[in-house]
């Protein structure tokens, strides 16, 4: 159990000593960006989903 403490305890301390934290002003950028691109990729996501939906219905519906 004390090797587990002992991980533990030295990861917190390499977090806190060895990392470079972005600046918070960065971190709201980039929280903008992600959210564009997500919000981005779901509407084309679902467009393409929309215009297979609709080309499998037409295939369907000549072939019936």
């Amino acid at each position: 159990m004390s090797k587990v403490t002992n991980y533990i305890s030295e990861a917190f301390e390499e977090l806190r000593t060895n990392v470079t934290w972005p600046e918070w002003a960065d971190v709201q950028k980039y929280t903008v960006v992600v959210a564009v691109f997500s919000v981005v990729f779901a509407l084309a996501t679902a467009g393409v989903d929309k215009l297979f939906e609709e080309g499998l219905a037409a295939i369907f519906t000549v072939l019936k």
